[in-house]
């Protein structure tokens, strides 16, 4: 084997594990999330958290990806460390799908029909439909079908390259020394969880495995121990992420290491106590890339059965191996759930990222819907409690947008579907939103701390004027939340004629306490006071509008906000202003008293 031949088997490999990484982008992208969403959810038993693994690991084709989403779930307080041991059992089994794909490579045949399954046949007609669907059509998803397609095809070109590159191996006298020595399990082992511990992968390691076989030159004997130790070596992933994490998320990855140590350690055990008996007739043999797929297949399924109803030891031993410490319980203890679902190890997987992202700017909203409402009570009746949960409230939203901002900024640094992308931008530009109308609910609360202080109470007019603002502020307030969390383009609509109307009824509000002021029925001091509240609830109004033209925006694609009202208040067909005079009548003042009527009269005249 020469320089080149060298060369040829690294560029294999590489397009190999390009190819990999392509297909299984593709496949994450089409699940859009939902994969690991049914993972949170549905493992309320051992079986079907074996079934959940074993299903989303075929279809994300990587078991180390869906163990290190599995430690962010408990890292993030999402998913109990009882739950994960049937997933990474079943991941297991999935990431099998795999090395029976690669298979395929192995078929010899002269029927036609049989030719057609073999990867050199179809790949080509995969690469060809997957960059029809890339280069000519719209839709996100049918792209992301394509990237799956293509994918494949470069995952078995870097297959067949990377076997054309070994095949001179066969030749090579000191080739066929080395892998006589992997016949010993321990150094088998150790080289396979070498290999696997390098490149992060065993669907890798098993692919690179399958093409040295087709050499015909790698008994069972030595293909064997490699793949227990290609089992142990993919936990280095999992590991890796645990570092940072919680106490129970480095026992989940633990969980993995032990559940593949013990199974290794009793196959083998087994295994070779039987061969040593009975002497297996197929163990000096050359191994085939189905053979292969068959020992993996068979070891992780086995393993599974035999350790499944030890589960609860698998976690017993977890937890002797990391142990509590009492400063991480009382981290623990004092972080909020609603915060760990800004998991990073989420990041890896982006559409699921997103969906916890919307999780926690959902929560937000509401935190910053309880702020404002609760300090509109505090004008009817001010406490003590009320005040402090405004302020817990209101602390509770800026950290939101702090760390929720923060997120999203590294979130937008993915690769990212249309879909995702659009709900990101929408994200980043309510989340200011909510916390100022958190930060305006606080100023409110001020203003009835200062009338409760000082004994000061509004007029019967002023309050019964003011309960009509606040009337149409929580309204807007509640079309605006329901717009930004139905993506409810039709609904945002209606945002801007009430804000209209609200800018109209602040502007009356502060000219009628100007004429009460003049008649000697109100003083300057609660004037003041009038017109903080009344400027708070105008502003929150104007956010409502700001959530309203953001979500109208990103689906339309369009960013200039001044053109977008332009078009809304002056739309040839006049809706808008025939919904202004509707809201006008639905928000009316009490009728002014004959004496300021006539004065306002007098004014405006003038």
């Amino acid at each position: 084997m020469d320089f080149f031949s060298v060369l040829a088997l690294l560029g294999g490999l590489a397009i190999f594990l390009y190819g990999m990484n392509l297909m299984g982008d593709g496949l994450a992208k089409v699940a859009g999330g939902k994969l690991e969403r049914i993972l949170e959810t549905l493992t309320s038993s051992p079986i079907r958290a074996v079934l959940l693994g074993m299903g989303v690991t075929a279809v994300i084709q990587s078991s180390s990806a869906t163990t290190v989403m599995v430690v962010g779930f408990v890292n993030s307080g999402i998913m109990k460390l009882s739950q994960v041991v049937g997933i990474i059992m079943g991941a297991n089994i999935g990431t099998t799908v795999t090395s029976w794909i690669l298979s395929l490579t192995g078929i010899q045949s002269d029927n036609f029909i049989i030719r057609l399954f073999k990867p050199t046949s179809f790949s080509p007609i995969l690469a060809l439909v997957g960059v029809i669907l890339i280069m000519f059509t719209k839709s996100q998803k049918k792209k992301d079908v394509g990237t799956i397609f293509v994918g494949f095809a470069i995952l078995m070109y870097g297959m067949s390259a990377m076997s054309g590159a070994v095949e001179p191996l066969a030749d090579v006298p000191e080739f066929t020394g080395l892998l006589v020595k992997f016949s010993n399990p321990l150094l088998g082992v150790v080289a396979g969880a070498v290999l696997t511990a390098i490149i992060q992968s065993s669907s890798a390691s098993v692919g690179i495995l399958q093409a040295l076989c087709l050499t015909g030159m790698v008994p069972f004997s030595a293909a064997l121990p490699i793949i227990m130790g290609q089992n142990i070596g993919t936990c280095v992933t999992a590991l890796l992420s645990a570092i940072g994490a919680n106490v129970n998320a480095k026992r989940a990855a633990m969980i993995h290491l032990y559940f593949n140590l013990i199974g290794t350690v009793l196959f083998m055990a087994v295994f070779y106590t039987v061969n040593a008996a009975v002497h297996f007739s197929f163990m000096p043999q050359a191994a085939t890339p189905a053979g292969i797929a068959i020992l993996h297949s068979t070891f992780n399924i086995t393993a599974t059965l035999v350790l499944l109803p030890f589960g609860k030891w698998l976690e017993k031993l977890a937890c002797l191996t990391i142990r509590d410490k009492k400063e991480e319980t009382e981290t623990a203890v004092a972080a909020d759930p609603d915060f760990m679902i800004l998991e990073s190890r989420f990041l890896e997987k982006p559409s699921f990222a997103v969906e916890q992202s919307r999780n926690a700017a959902k929560k937000m909203a509401e935190d910053s819907h309880r702020t404002l409402f609760t300090a509109l009570d505090l004008l009817k009746h001010f406490s003590a409690d009320g005040k402090k949960a405004v302020e817990e409230s209101e602390k509770k939203v800026d950290r939101y947008e702090d760390e929720l901002g923060t997120y999203l900024v590294k979130l937008n640094q993915k690769d990212l579907s249309v879909h995702d992308s659009h709900s990101i931008s929408i994200m980043l530009h309510c989340i200011g939103d909510f916390e100022r109308i958190s930060d305006h609910g606080v100023n409110i609360m001020e203003s009835a701390q200062e009338l409760h202080e000082k004994g000061l109470k509004f007029s019967e007019k002023a309050l019964e004027e003011l309960r009509v603002m606040e009337h149409a502020v929580e309204d807007i307030v509640d079309i605006a939340y329901k717009v930004y969390e139905n993506q409810d383009v039709q609904l945002a609509r209606e945002i801007e004629p009430l804000e209209e109307v609200i800018d109209e009824l602040s502007k009356e509000l502060k000219y009628r306490h100007i004429q009460r002021l003049r008649a000697g029925e109100c003083t300057i001091e609660m004037g003041f006071i009038l017109s903080d509240v009344t400027t708070s609830l105008e502003r929150v109004a104007d956010h409502c509008s700001n959530i309203g033209v953001c979500v109208t925006q990103v689906h339309e694609d369009s960013f200039d906000t001044h053109q977008h009202l332009k078009q809304i208040k002056h739309s040839p067909d006049e809706t808008f202003y025939r919904e202004l005079e509707l809201i006008r009548r639905q928000y009316q003042l009490p009728t002014l008293s004959e004496e300021i009527a006539k004065d306002k009269t007098v004014t405006a005249g003038a």
